[in-house]
């Protein structure tokens, strides 16, 4: 959001009062802005040009204030200060007119077909007997540069120009010129220049360099001329020295050029209204005449006020309150909304003033409503609905995928969604327009042309990049690819694609297959034709002939793999060979996705061994008991202290539901009535889980008591003959404790295995001169619990310089290479350098 700078003291004087920072702060927020910073202009110059620079900078406290990127009306210090007179019921908001030329005729500004190709629109304003100090001169140029910088964008919108009128004289005329027909003496500059030679003078200049591309490849420049031919400005470059405004100018011709015709009178509406206070009419802004190349003619500004209809109804729903119609027609009126109620049920009628280019829809007026209200005023309550989120379906076999992946051995890489045309197509043996292939309209470079419909071609660029590493090199990714698609509203979708590639001095097209058949093992679909996966011969310009192979399961094609053609490697400056695998991972959601990968076992084995499942008996549909801890639930006190205890909460225990509220559940005889509002949300909530319910977490506290026994019941406790079930099951279970006990001291007594690495390092010094045995005496001298060093001896490097290559073994959970590197590169004295020459697993 852009950040206004203004003066504490200034500001304090317009708004009438003075006040603390804090209680500054505290105004802003109320009105909807944040006071950023409070500084002044000699601690800016400080931090970004130092002292030195800032010793004849003002110490006046500046408030740096954050507004809403949609409130132009709130970019300078006039705007800020008459909305926080209107929000604090000081003032009431001014109404704008739009007058006549006292004598006779508005000036006009005449608009020339040249203009069309460049910027075709104009409007203009006059401000009529202005009073300006050197603060409103101030605020006047800044309220130019911030417009320039929002709504203008940057001037490629709309370009602001404001001259002084009784130093030019009308009608004036927009039209368009090659730039070698347009000469004048710019602003603050002593001599004329061309068009051309003011786009090389200001190439170095730091702020307006940055708007030359507007226009500099254009045939022709944009130029205004008044009756004498005397030049204005060019926009959106540069104003003429001619026509500058300044503290003695009483009249103001404002011209906005444009692209755009809407933010033109916009930014015209925001530069009138806010200035026009000073005018001896205050509030009143000459009109202008804007003649088209047509013919047709139209006077502006506009200064067009609205008025839009809506219900209390809408606000208090949207906003959490329960107001009266007239207290948000108040509320409103606080935001410059004049609202009334216009007596028809509770409709509201609400004028929208020309500086609210802002509101425009009813949620921008129930906005306002709301900031009037006070946010910290709006009560808190609970939502209606409690919802636990899930992660999306493709995003889980993501992570599972890349997990496994991972541990066979395959790196991962992350590459760009963008790429050039090149690299999906002609580098690929492929032409563009069979790629199906999205087109950035617009892009920035030639490498983001269009969005990747492969991943193939980012795994080999970085292989590319990556060439000097140790062979062979295992990559993997799981992204997207966008794909175009006429059944979508966008015309695009995006698919996730999983690819890997093997680089080394062989193909390892066995490493590819190998890799499928593990990810296939993973994704639990078997090797045969119909329900599970196969491969079979394809043709692709991508593969080497006869080295490609096209992957369909159940009998859908999704996906290739195969040996890269030798002109694919050689396009994307590879010299080793490579293979490739690239499959369309959706087609495999479903209950997949929602389990862990853990087969590690063959497939077929778990098809052959089939293990019956324990009966389960169906749920009670009466509970054992309803005594919890909160009571007996059978009765209203034990619902209601249940009730109070879900009141913050969502499940019995944790953030999710588990046995406990299963249990819970149970125990309630019957649905509670609506009056146990929060255990009503929670029973109806529980309900939903009754299908899942045996694969809940277990509970981790007791909530439901066991049922209290019956003295005087019947039979229930009576055990006629006599059965011997209790003795024979503590029996049972004195035997497995024993055996578990057995068990475990058996295993205590086998040692732990300990993973150990062999380690082969290369220990370069500063120069020849450095000594060897002195620094491989070092080396050695670095001690840590699971370090041993082992046999070592010296190699010639190059120019008589040796390194010390020396032998180790380690014990991985205490020592790493990187404890090792850092410990020997302490000695700076010998060593210049550490690497690992080799690592391998004992």
């Amino acid at each position: 959001m852009p950040t206004v700078g203004v003066k504490r003291d200034l500001l304090f004087k317009a708004l009438g009062r003075t006040y603390t920072d804090e209680e500054f702060d505290e105004l802003c927020f109320e009105f909807g802005l944040e006071l950023d910073e409070i500084t002044s202009e000699k601690e800016i110059i400080s931090k970004e040009q130092g002292d030195s620079k800032a010793s004849e900078a003002s110490d006046v406290v500046l408030y740096k204030i954050d507004v809403p990127a949609n409130r132009y009306d709130l970019l300078c210090l006039e705007g800020l200060v008459r909305g926080l007179q209107v929000f604090k019921n000081k003032l009431e908001a001014p109404r704008y007119r739009r007058v006549s030329p006292v004598s006779g005729e508005p000036q006009k500004l005449i608009i020339t077909k040249e203009t069309a190709a460049v910027r075709p629109h104009a409007v203009a304003a006059v401000l009529r007997n202005i009073t300006f100090t050197q603060e409103r001169y101030d605020s006047f140029i800044e309220l130019q540069d911030k417009l320039h910088q929002t709504v203008c964008r940057k001037r490629s919108l709309v370009a602001i120009g404001t001259h002084d009128l009784d130093t030019i004289s009308g009608p004036f005329t927009y039209t368009a010129k090659p730039p070698g027909d347009i000469s004048f003496k710019p602003l603050n500059q002593t001599k004329e220049y061309t068009a051309t030679q003011l786009m090389s003078l200001y190439k170095t200049d730091s702020q307006l360099k940055h708007f030359l591309h507007i226009i500099e490849d254009k045939p022709v420049y944009p130029v205004i001329y008044d009756s004498n031919g005397i030049v204005l400005s060019m926009p959106p470059i540069i104003n003429g020295d001619h026509s500058k405004i300044s503290l003695k100018t009483k009249n103001v011709f404002i011209e906005c050029t444009a692209t755009d015709l809407t933010k033109a009178k916009i930014v015209l509406d925001m530069m009138v209204t806010m200035f026009s206070e000073y005018c001896s009419q205050p509030f009143t802004v000459e009109e202008a005449e804007v003649v088209y190349p047509d013919g047709k003619t139209c006077k502006y500004p506009e200064l067009a006020y609205r008025k839009e209809k809506l219900s209390s109804e809408f606000v208090n729903k949207k906003v959490g309150i329960n107001e009266s119609t007239e207290k948000i027609a108040q509320l409103l009126t606080k935001m410059c909304l004049r609202s009334e109620v216009t007596g028809v049920g509770d409709e509201i009628e609400v004028e929208i003033p020309p500086t609210r280019s802002d509101v425009i829809h009813a949620c921008d007026i129930m906005e306002d409503a709301a900031i009037a209200f006070g946010f910290n005023n709006i009560p808190y309550t609970t939502p209606r609905t409690y919802t636990i989120a899930t992660q999306f379906p493709v995003n889980k076999l993501t992570e599972l995928l890349r997990q496994d992946l991972a541990a066979a051995g395959f790196t991962e890489a992350l590459t760009f969604a963008l790429c050039s045309k090149e690299d999906i197509a002609d580098k690929l043996g492929k032409k563009i327009s069979e790629t199906r292939a999205i087109h950035i309209a617009n892009p920035k470079t030639a490498e983001f042309q269009v969005a990747r419909t492969t991943l193939l071609p980012g795994l080999l660029k970085t292989i590319a990049a990556n060439r000097k590493m140790p062979l062979p090199l295992k990559l993997f990714e799981i992204s997207d690819v966008v794909l175009k698609d006429d059944t979508k509203d966008v015309g695009a979708r995006n698919s996730r694609r999983f690819c890997a590639v093997y680089y080394n001095k062989s193909p390892g097209f066995e490493v590819i297959h190998g890799l499928l058949d593990r990810t296939m093992q993973l994704l639990d679909v078997k090797s045969a034709r119909g329900d599970g996966y196969h491969i079979q011969a394809a043709d692709d310009s991508t593969f080497f002939p006869g080295r490609c192979a096209e992957i369909f399961v159940r009998g859908k094609s999704v996906g290739r793999l195969g040996v890269l053609h030798p002109d694919v490697i050689d396009r994307f400056e590879l010299t080793m060979p490579c293979s490739a695998l690239e499959i369309d991972i959706e087609p495999f959601l479903g209950h997949t996705a929602e389990s862990l990968l853990t087969h590690d076992v063959p497939v077929q084995e778990v098809f052959k061994h089939k293990f019956p499942e324990p009966s389960r008996a169906p749920p009670s549909s009466r509970p054992t008991s309803t005594q919890t801890v909160f009571g007996d639930v059978s009765a209203a006190a034990g619902l209601k202290a249940l009730d109070d205890f879900l009141a913050d909460k969502s499940y019995m225990e944790g953030f999710a539901a588990s046995q406990a509220d299963a249990a819970m559940f149970d125990a309630i005889p019957s649905a509670p009535a609506s009056a146990f509002r929060h255990l009503a949300r929670w029973y109806n909530h529980i309900k939903s889980f009754q299908r899942e319910r045996d694969g809940l977490p277990s509970a981790k506290t007791l909530f439901v008591l066991p049922a209290t026994a019956n003295v005087g019941s019947d039979d229930d406790d009576l055990d006629l003959f006599g059965s011997d079930d209790e003795a024979e099951s503590a029996e049972a279970d004195r035997i497995k404790e024993q055996r578990l006990a057995e068990y475990a001291a058996k295993k205590s007594k086998k040692p732990a295995l300990v993973a150990k690495s062999s380690i082969l390092l290369d220990v370069k010094p500063w120069d020849d001169e450095t000594d060897m045995a002195e620094m491989e005496a070092h080396v050695r001298g670095v001690a840590m619990d699971g370090l041993l060093w082992g046999q070592s001896k010296l190699v010639p490097v190059g120019y008589g310089i040796r390194k010390l290559q020396i032998g180790c073994v380690v014990e991985d959970d205490k020592v790493g290479t990187d404890l090792l590197e850092e410990a020997i590169t302490a000695f700076e004295e010998y060593v210049q350098s550490v690497d690992v020459a080799a690592f391998n697993k004992i």
